[in-house]
């Protein structure tokens, strides 16, 4: 081995000294490159995603156009559906128009060759997207597919800067079994997983290199499952009956995700009851019609997220909702009461009740949480099939209209005549999402 000379040395030594002094300068730091902290069962051992940004800050903009674009997940109009009406009743102050592009099969490579024509021509100012999936082709981690990956995936992040839109890029979700109808899949659950969980890092990589949100739904999932099958039984999956499709739990966990990246901080509303002096305050969104003999009478203008559902079933939001924490997170409508002198107090809301002692509702009650049946749920449920019907009808548009005889015929026309079916559509979630008078009884134990 040859010894190196001193000003050699003295040259390596003062070049490794300069790095590290710059390191948490550089754009990757060294925060991204740790690994997520992991929970301590073998199961999770061979899993090495890297650390996700958080985000504090909001990222949509009032009157924000929104694209959520993905393949067979996003068309099964599940946590795309989540995040529509989840925009529409918990920020309809924001009045974000949302679009959704999924399309079955689809990797990133087959977004960009109809992203132009299907959906930079409505102009997005922000856009979601959910790939890798398809792109990993069922089959054990390989650098050739990873890398054909991150080049179209970050083409599709620069498309849509260049087009001016701000963007969250999203990972593809876990799988629960091997794909049954892909004929050239290969290798176990677990190599699936792995394989995944590198697309996943690949995402992350791209996302920063382009300066982008990211939106982090493989982990969550993954480890969901893992709880949710420990918590519920070994038939429960995230990813749903055929291991890939999600059913509602997955699908929640998926909009959670976006929700998160997105930055919603989830303050639906917080009513402030004094009851020595027999007062009552609301926030933003919700009016005091009156406090009187322990009843409080509020129209609201903002809804909470209405979820019903078995909560021990992979096809309930419900029970999504215990495995990651979406109603502490972003669905927060909380009632606070002071100088409460007795010791319990019987909460009344529309047909529920619930008991809380007068320290936990010094603290504030999340009513969002502790009431799956409340007086939103029926206005909720209108507003959430009127967001269905627009998005089954986006199917129709692009998929068979655009891409079919119509769109090859005359496609300006085909976006003129179907633009003008979609806009009632549109007109009927606003005009489903009235204000809502409801009551809060507080009786002593």
């Amino acid at each position: 081995m040859k010894t190196l000379t001193y000003p050699v040395r003295h040259a390596v030594l003062f070049a490794v000294l300069f790095a590290l002094s710059v390191l948490p300068l550089a754009r990757v730091s060294a925060l991204e490159m740790e690994i997520e902290t992991k929970p301590a069962d073998p199961f999770f051992a061979k899993y090495n995603p890297r650390k996700a940004p958080t985000y504090s800050d909001l990222l949509l903009k009032e009157g924000d156009r929104l694209a959520i674009v993905g393949d067979s997940i996003t068309e099964q109009k599940m946590y795309s559906r989540i995040i529509e009406t989840y925009l529409t009743v918990c920020v309809p102050e924001l009045n974000i128009d949302v679009r959704q592009y999924g399309w079955s099969g689809e990797t990133a490579d087959g977004f960009l060759k109809r992203m132009k024509n299907d959906c930079l021509r409505f102009k997005p100012t922000i856009a979601t997207t959910c790939y890798g999936m398809n792109d990993y082709r069922y089959k054990p981690f390989e650098e050739a597919i990873g890398k054909a990956y991150r080049d179209k995936y970050d083409e599709i992040a620069r498309e849509f800067k260049a087009a001016g839109a701000r963007m969250v890029l999203g990972s593809a979700g876990c799988v629960g079994k091997v794909a049954s109808w892909v004929k050239t899949a290969a290798g176990t659950l677990e190599d699936h997983n792995v394989s995944l969980c590198e697309m996943r890092n690949i995402a992350l990589d791209v996302a920063t290199k382009e300066d982008v949100r990211f939106a982090d739904v493989y982990w969550p999932m993954l480890k969901a499952g893992f709880d949710a099958r420990k918590k519920y039984g070994e038939k429960y999956n995230v990813a749903g009956n055929d291991g890939v499709h999600p059913g509602w739990a997955g699908h929640t966990i998926m909009a959670y995700a976006y929700l998160k990246a997105l930055g919603l901080k989830g303050d639906v509303g917080t009513y402030t009851l004094d009851l020595k002096a027999a007062s009552a305050t609301a926030t933003p969104g919700h009016t005091v019609d009156s406090f009187k003999d322990g009843t409080l009478t509020i129209t609201s203008k903002r809804y909470p997220f209405c979820a019903t559902g078995d909560v021990a079933s992979d096809g309930s939001i419900r029970s999504a909702m215990t495995l990651v924490p979406f109603n502490e997170d972003l669905n927060r409508l909380v009632l606070v009461v002071s100088n409460a002198p007795a010791k319990k107090y019987t909460i009344t809301w529309g047909a529920g009740s619930k008991q809380y002692s007068s320290e936990e509702l010094a603290r504030g009650v999340n009513l969002a949480a502790d009431f799956a049946v409340n007086p939103f749920s029926g206005a909720f449920e209108k507003v959430d099939k009127a967001v269905i019907a627009k998005q089954s009808f986006e199917t129709k548009q692009i998929k068979t209209i655009f891409h079919g005889k119509e769109g090859k015929a005359d496609m300006e026309g085909a976006a003129k005549s179907t633009e003008a079916e979609r806009a009632p559509l549109a007109a009927a979630i606003r005009a489903a999402m009235v204000p809502v008078t409801h009551t809060i009884k507080i009786e002593a134990e």
